[in-house]
């Protein structure tokens, strides 16, 4: 991934803003975009129920499960060759290659947290949903991304998919090939009055039928 240093994309954002003249910020834009633009998969996870059980067993047992989370979901991320950009409060933000090895982790992901959830107490069980999307982003340094796909995948996996969900947008799953086998139904999700057509991974037995 690109490695250019983020003062050198902030300082480019804040020339944009100082620049009078559409021409001017036109170049800037270019010149951000030929540094810091990539087409990548945005994966995006959200540990459910957090005011909850916040609310009900205290902020420490749940940072107990955020720090579960990471230390699971890096390494199962990483071997379908993605990165993680950054966990953020009880996220977890990725970055693949494709859509494909994007929606094969979120699924090895739900299969690992249900195993998982059976060697803990219902009150320390972790449940996921997740949302993925496919486009052009800025990458900065390997540690923040910013875009449209950040955006969806975002509203997706946080706003929309349920605990046990993994949510994909159109644009995400027209790139995956039938060969692949990813059974999933369609749906037309709306948020803020925006319609975002996307599918849902179908990952269970109980799903297909």
């Amino acid at each position: 991934m690109n490695k250019r240093h983020e003062k050198y994309f902030y300082d480019l954002l804040l020339r944009f803003s100082q620049e009078s003249t559409p021409e001017a910020r036109r170049g800037i834009e270019k010149e951000i975009w030929a540094a810091f633009g990539m087409e990548q998969a945005v994966f995006v996870l959200d540990m459910s129920g957090f005011s909850l059980l916040t609310r009900k067993y205290g902020i420490i047992h749940y940072l107990s499960m955020v720090r579960r989370m990471q230390l699971i979901a890096q390494p199962i991320i990483e071997s379908y060759h993605g990165a993680v950009v950054k966990f953020e409060a009880d996220n977890c933000f990725a970055a693949f290659p494709d859509a494909l090895p994007a929606v094969q982790a979120a699924i090895a992901l739900q299969l690992a947290f249900s195993a998982s959830n059976l060697l803990t107490p219902d009150d320390l069980d972790i449940h996921i949903s997740c949302g993925i999307d496919y486009g052009k982003i800025l990458m900065v340094e390997d540690k923040d991304f910013f875009g449209e796909a950040v955006n969806k995948a975002s509203k997706l996996g946080e706003d929309i998919a349920a605990a046990g969900e993994i949510l994909v947008s159109r644009e995400a799953m027209q790139r995956i090939p039938p060969e692949a086998q990813i059974a999933s139904r369609e749906v037309n999700l709306s948020i803020a009055g925006i319609s975002i057509p996307a599918c849902v991974i179908q990952y269970q037995e109980k799903d297909a039928q």
